[in-house]
Formats: C-alpha cells, sequence, structure tokens
C-alpha cells in the first residue's frame, strides 16, 4: 500500500512539474487568423473590396462591414475632383483657431 502512495505522489509531482513548466518547454503559439493587409498611403476601391476581417466568438456581423466597404470603394471610384472638392469643404467649414477680437491669451 504505502508503495501505491509514493508512485502516485511522484506522479503528482511529475505533472506539477510539467504545468509549472519545468518539463520541455510549450511551443510557441502562433494566430491562425491572417492579418489585415493594407498597402501604404492612400486607398483603392480594389484594396477596400480585397479586404477581409478575421471572425472571433463573439465576431461582427459581415453583411455589415462588406456593405460599408462596398459603399467606401464605390466613393474612391467616383470622380477623384468631386472627392478633392468635397474635402476642401471639409477643411473650409473648420473653425478658425485665432481669436477674431483679439481675445485670446496675453503675452
Amino acid at each position: 500500500m504505502w508503495f501505491l502512495s509514493a508512485l502516485v505522489v511522484l506522479l503528482l509531482g511529475a505533472v506539477a512539474m510539467v504545468a509549472a513548466g519545468h518539463g520541455a518547454p510549450l511551443s510557441q503559439e502562433h494566430d491562425d487568423a491572417p492579418d489585415v493587409l493594407l498597402p501604404d498611403g492612400e486607398l483603392t476601391a480594389t484594396d477596400l473590396r480585397g479586404v477581409r476581417f478575421p471572425t472571433a466568438v463573439r465576431g461582427y456581423r459581415m453583411a455589415e462591414v462588406d456593405a460599408l466597404l462596398e459603399r467606401l470603394a464605390r466613393e474612391r471610384e467616383a470622380d477623384p475632383a468631386a472627392r478633392r472638392q468635397s474635402a476642401a469643404e471639409v477643411d473650409e467649414a473648420k473653425p478658425d483657431p485665432t481669436p477674431v477680437d483679439g481675445a485670446g491669451p496675453e503675452s
């Protein structure tokens, strides 16, 4: 009986050592989902159509993301001059940070 008890204690000790990392090292874990690779600089409609996001357990609604990416791709394909004009209008609509009446901080 004492032999069986000693064997159980040794077995539990070996399991504890392996669990604590004193056995052979564990292999490095790699994520199996591919990274979303986008080119540097301005994105094109083709870039947007090619994007695929990995899903997880709590994931996302793929149809909504795909619809948004398709909309953005169509906007990117629109007339580039119209996009530049729209960006200029947005810049003009931003408030000017300099005070008009000179009521800014005194130096």
